[in-house]
Formats: C-alpha cells, structure tokens, sequence
C-alpha cells in the first residue's frame, strides 16, 4: 500500500500545480476583459478565481508536508494535514460564497444592464480552462478530502463559468438580466451543501472519530465472533489520512485460550479486508484478567 502511496504523490502535486496556472490565466483573462467592457460580473469572478488560486496553493503545500516522514514529536506523521487544509479551504470558500450571495440577492431588486454578447465569448473561454483544471482535479479528487476541496474549488468555477453563459444568452435573447443573480444564487447553495459534507468530514476526523464508512458496533461484534475472544473493551477506531485507518482494542481470551498470535492474525486479516483499517494495536489479556468493561471509561 506504502508503494502505491508513493506513486501517486507526483501525480496529484502535477495535476494539482497544472490547475494552479490555468487559474491564473483565467483571472489575469477575466480581470483585463472585465475592466475593459466595464463587466463588474467577470471582474468579480476574476477575483473570485484569485481566492481559488490561494486555496489551490494551499492544497498543493499540504500535500508536500503530508509526505514527510513520521518523527520523534510526530509520531503519526502529518497526513492529518489534508484534513486541517481541506478544513481552511471550505472557510475560504465559505466566504467567497457568501460574498456572491449577498451580491446576488442585492442585485435581484434592480439589476443592472449587462453586455451580453462580451460576456459570452469571454464565459466560454474562462470555462474551457476551469473545465480544464476541473478534469485534471478530479482524477485525483478521490484521494483525500484535501484534494476533494480543491476539485470543489475549481468545479465552483466553472459552474459559475457555465452560468455566466446561459445568463449572457439569456440577457442576449430576452433582456432578462435577473437571471445573472439567480444563477449564482442556485449555484451559490448547491456549492454550499458540498462545503457542509467536508466541513463535518474533517472536523469528525480531526477528533479522532470513527471513518465514514465503519460501523463501530459491527467491528466489535466481528471481533468478538473471532474463536478465542471472550471480551472487546477500551476499543477506538480513527484515521490520520484517507489510506491510513488504526484501530486498538484489549482483547481477553476465553477459558482456556493460549493462542494469542492465532487471535492477533485473524482479527488484523478481519479488519484489514473488511474494513479496511490497514493499523491495529491489539493487547490479547488471559481469562483470569476477569471483566473489563469498565476499560472502556479509562480514557
């Protein structure tokens, strides 16, 4: 698993670095053509873009950091980080967001005349490269929470993108320039719905709770159902990164038991294929060591 680890890094710091300098052609794009048709719309999109840039960039240094090795202070390694930068990413977001609500809503009572067919072409252009970034980010978008954010990211902008054009065409065709500010409305809170999912995602990971996934009463039936096994306490499953799932638990053995290596392989078999949880820290306690719930309190 640690090889296959290996291998993808480069990959995502590519593809993810790739979506960086798309972003940055699009806002320098957006912002020159903006100002010159007077367009408050691309140059807000501009800078919404610039806000994305940041959040790539921060993406991008968490997953160098995720890959330094484990010391004598960090134990575990850093692959919490991708929790901790898809964390900051959503607040990011979270705020840009807000800011395009509260402009929309505001721009539904009277809004303002738009040149429409200046804003297709330039649309069409953005959403080609924000496609662009968003293909090269969702290959890699299932390999942590800290990459899903920053597909998410850029998914946002080429909705916004996207939206752009089916509001020029309207406004084109109609004269319907509220439809800009209901666009971005409707995408506003589809994006937001997405930013809660990871937002409880990584707080639930960044305190240590069981992965999305695991039922944590089945594990310890399944750990109990292994011959030998008399009693599970003091057991807690968590995660430090996406691929990496521990889990510890203190077995006690039946009457009679004295196979601890034969419990201690087939429980790991169990939870590795099972569940995944590719860490386990078992401590295997005689019969004689008596009932142990209140084990499960100690901590």
């Amino acid at each position: 698993m640690e090889r296959k680890h290996n291998h993808e890094q480069p990959a995502s710091l590519k593809n993810l670095l790739f979506a960086i300098v798309i972003n940055g052609g699009i806002v320098a794009f957006e912002m020159v053509f903006g100002l010159l048709i007077q367009s408050m719309a691309l140059v807000s999109d501009a800078v919404h873009n610039l806000s994305d840039i940041a959040a790539m960039g921060f993406s991008y240094w968490a997953e160098k950091v995720s890959g330094r090795p484990a010391n004598e202070r960090k134990t575990y390694g850093y692959h919490k980080i991708e929790f901790v930068a898809a964390f900051v990413n959503s607040l990011v977001l979270s705020v840009a967001i807000a800011f395009i609500l509260w402009e929309a809503v505001g721009r539904l009572a009277a809004p303002p005349a738009i040149p429409g067919r200046e804003m297709l072409w330039v649309a069409m252009i953005a959403l080609a490269g924000n496609g662009a970034a968003t293909l090269l980010l969702r290959k890699i978008s299932s390999r942590n929470l800290n990459m899903r954010s920053a597909w998410l990211h850029s998914f946002q902008d080429a909705l916004f993108s996207l939206g752009v054009i089916i509001g020029a065409t309207l406004i084109m065709l109609f004269g319907w320039n509220v439809i800009d500010p209901l666009l971005s409305i409707a995408i506003s809170l589809f994006i937001l719905r997405e930013i809660c999912r990871i937002v409880r995602q990584t707080v639930d990971s960044l305190l240590d709770a069981v992965p999305p996934g695991i039922d944590f009463i089945q594990v310890r039936s399944d750990l109990l159902s292994i011959p030998g096994v008399a009693e599970v306490s003091d057991l807690h499953v968590w995660q430090t990164g996406a691929d990496r799932k521990l889990l510890s638990a203190h077995l006690r053995m039946t009457e009679g038991s004295s196979d601890s290596e034969s419990i201690i392989r087939q429980a790991q078999e169990m939870l590795m294929h099972k569940y995944g949880i590719n860490h386990t820290t078992l401590q295997i306690l005689p019969f004689s060591a008596g009932n142990m719930e209140h084990c499960n309190h100690c901590n």
